[in-house]
């Protein structure tokens, strides 16, 4: 992975991130653990959603997709946090 591509990844992922905090509130995780849940949701999406016949195209869809598997991956942890 180039410099060009870790980039967009950070800041797709971020994006995603944030935008995933405030759907899902009550998270309290911060802006640098939005990022990180971002960018793992980002590759959680990137996984999962072909797998279940799902695609979008462009910049815009992968901020899409990311910010459906941040969400994803915070009710996941959310859920796991009540638990326990």
């Amino acid at each position: 992975m180039d410099l060009t591509s870790l980039l967009i990844v950070l800041v797709v992922g971020g994006i995603a991130g944030w935008v995933a905090g405030l759907i899902v509130k009550g998270s309290g995780f911060g802006i640098i653990g939005d990022i990180v849940i971002g960018i793992i949701g980002g590759i959680l999406a990137g996984w999962l959603l072909p797998v279940v016949g799902i695609s979008f195209g462009g910049i815009v869809g992968s901020i899409i997709a990311s910010i459906i598997g941040a969400v994803i991956l915070l009710l996941i942890i959310r859920v796991i946090r009540r638990a326990a």
